[in-house]
């Protein structure tokens, strides 16, 4: 699933190319996402100039002065610039072309993303009750620390949770429990603060050095250029179970968290 990092380098990507162009079409040749593309959607966004490209969590935001065309990457979607006569393939469900002669193309092989609109002015639900980005001041230890008294549930689950804080998805996760020595299953409420402080600042180093890394290349994921990520090299843990431990040589552990496959250190994290 493309993470916080993905979608970052996806905006970075598409932004340039598409900033100050106007839409000439929204073609949408298959509309059945997470979420159906409504049928008005296209005469809304046609003939707008796009103002930004924003990010928030993982969603990408084309901003113009009538609105904001909303676009979630899924599973499994990717965005990339194409030229208007490359045709397109299998999974390609929308083209966003511009006057200026680019095409920004939306392939998601299990329809898992979604293209919906917000008027300016409005808000959506889907961005709504959403904590802070990781990247920004209002992100760090004192804000974890604050959030996971009484609780009980693993401290991986906690920090995944969107309303916590947005976009630490399950590879950023396992990365940042392991460099914070903090073991994944450990209950959120027992954690100190000078420990969540840590964490807090593994979870802004690990999405930067990700995301100049352009993303990590799992499976489906290319940037806005068509270029793959390469942060997968750097991975301590997060897809590494069975491997010896990069700072201890100990067997990495695998179990699963939530249904998420988790990897982590018997020696490194407690």
């Amino acid at each position: 699933m493309p993470e916080l990092p993905e979608v970052e380098t996806t905006r970075r990507g598409v932004e340039p190319h598409v900033k100050d162009q106007r839409v000439k079409r929204l073609l949408v040749r298959e509309g059945r996402l997470r979420w159906p593309i409504p049928p008005d959607l296209p005469g809304l966004f046609q003939g707008q100039r796009i103002e930004r490209v924003e990010r928030r969590a993982k969603y990408l935001l084309f901003h113009t002065a009538a609105g904001a065309l909303l676009v979630h990457l899924g599973m499994s979607g990717s965005l990339r610039l194409v030229l208007p006569s490359q045709q397109p393939a299998r999974h390609d469900h929308f083209d966003i072309e511009l006057a200026g002669g680019n095409v920004l193309r939306y392939n998601d092989p299990r329809r898992f993303g979604c293209c919906l609109w917000v008027a300016h002015g409005e808000s959506h639900a889907l961005l709504e009750n959403l904590g802070p980005e990781p990247l920004s001041d209002s992100f760090d230890g004192a804000l974890l620390y604050r959030r996971s008294r009484g609780r009980k549930g693993p401290i991986k689950s906690f920090l995944m949770d969107q309303k916590i804080v947005v976009g630490v998805g399950n590879i950023y996760a396992n990365e940042a429990l392991f460099l914070s020595g903090i073991r994944p299953n450990r209950a959120a409420g027992r954690i100190s603060k000078a420990r969540y402080q840590r964490l807090a600042d593994q979870v802004k180093l690990v999405l930067t050095s990700a995301i100049n890394h352009g993303g990590t290349t799992l499976r489906d994921f290319v940037g806005g250029d068509g270029k793959p990520g390469y942060f997968a090299q750097q991975l301590y843990v997060y897809g590494r179970g069975g491997e010896p431990c990069k700072h201890c040589s100990e067997k990495l552990q695998e179990s699963r968290i939530s249904q998420r496959t988790t990897v982590y250190c018997v020696a490194c994290q407690r």
